[in-house]
């Protein structure tokens, strides 16, 4: 039987070309709400996502306003409620905000429950704590990132992915990091799609200065 669309519904173009309705409650777990995070986690909720849960100890700084969702009311606020403010505002979606600084002695506790994980931090120890807990659970894994000069940036799965070290620079500091900070969370988007609808999980690189994008299907299927 075809599926019914409903030509009133905001995610009418999604229910059109490729239905997520199977999977729009499997439990996403987002951790990191900066520039590529918070992103992300808005175009997963305007995808038709219901089961989002966005793990952030930050607050919004003035900084943050060119790179990332949020406005200058929202400056002081904690990221992860001024997120959820946000979404339920325009789209009705109710996100599940934890401000706490996610490390090796809650993760478990943290991320245990959720189908997939976004690891968008930008720090060895937050990375470290979830690929070691991914592992450890055996639940899929997308860790996202982007280099220091804002020139570079990538999406892999567990278990290929090995964390890196800390490097000096900050990304939000380099004038192009916006538009790639935004082609990055939505090519991290699409692969979370086909990670649910087809049960594949695509590595990408991406290199700003010659926007070459390579995906590749990860031949491993542990962890």
């Amino acid at each position: 039987m075809a599926q019914q669309l409903h030509s009133n519904s905001p995610f009418f173009h999604e229910e059109r070309h490729a239905s997520l309705a199977p999977f729009v409650e499997q439990r996403i777990t987002i951790c990191g709400a900066g520039a590529l995070g918070g992103n992300l986690c808005e175009t997963l909720a305007k995808m038709g996502f219901t089961n989002i849960k966005l793990i952030d100890k930050d607050r919004v700084e003035m900084r943050n306003l060119s790179t990332q969702p949020y406005g200058r009311a929202e400056v002081g606020a904690p990221k992860a409620r001024a997120l959820a403010n946000t979404l339920y505002r325009a789209i009705q979606t109710k996100l599940e905000p934890v401000v706490i600084e996610l490390t090796g002695k809650n993760a478990t506790q943290q991320l245990k429950d959720s189908t997939v994980i976004i690891d968008a931090f930008d720090n060895r120890q937050g990375r470290q704590a979830i690929s070691d807990m991914a592992r450890s659970l055996h639940i899929p894994c997308l860790h996202i990132g982007f280099s220091g000069d804002g020139l570079y940036g990538s999406g892999i799965w567990e278990p290929d992915y090995i964390v890196p070290r800390d490097t000096p620079g900050d990304p939000c500091d380099y004038p192009l990091t916006r538009p790639f900070a935004l082609l990055i969370s939505q090519l991290a988007a699409r692969s979370i799609a086909d990670f649910f609808q087809e049960g594949k999980r695509y590595h990408f690189e991406v290199t700003w200065n010659d926007l070459k994008i390579t995906r590749t299907e990860s031949k491993n299927t542990a962890g």
